[in-house]
């Protein structure tokens, strides 16, 4: 009986999430407009697609590899000219960034 207790409490609560809006680049951070550019510019030249962890490009931006995983996250929901989608997870998640109409 608790286990239906747990599940009615769960859809409750997920019914009552507010919808996510779209953040346009104006809207966001200093911190997260930086990174955009960095990743659209790095972005453009590997092509239009590249894959990056955080860890990686930590130094290079100047932000922790922690604040680049937060800021990433904000960026996925943003209307941007880059895409950005989690592509696999070993160690830490790589991201895929491509640029819009590249792909």
């Amino acid at each position: 009986m608790v286990v239906g207790v747990v599940r009615r409490i769960t859809n409750t609560m997920s019914a009552t999430t507010q919808p996510t809006t779209t953040a346009t680049a104006a809207e966001l951070s200093d911190k997260a407009r930086d990174l955009a550019s960095y990743l659209e510019e790095k972005a453009r030249e590997e092509g239009g697609v590249m894959y990056v962890k955080a860890k990686f490009i930590s130094d290079e931006v100047g932000y922790s590899a922690k604040e680049i995983g937060q800021l990433i996250t904000q960026l996925r929901d943003a209307d941007l000219s880059i895409s950005i989608e989690p592509w696999s997870y070993t160690g830490a998640t790589t991201w895929q960034i491509s640029v819009e109409g590249s792909v």
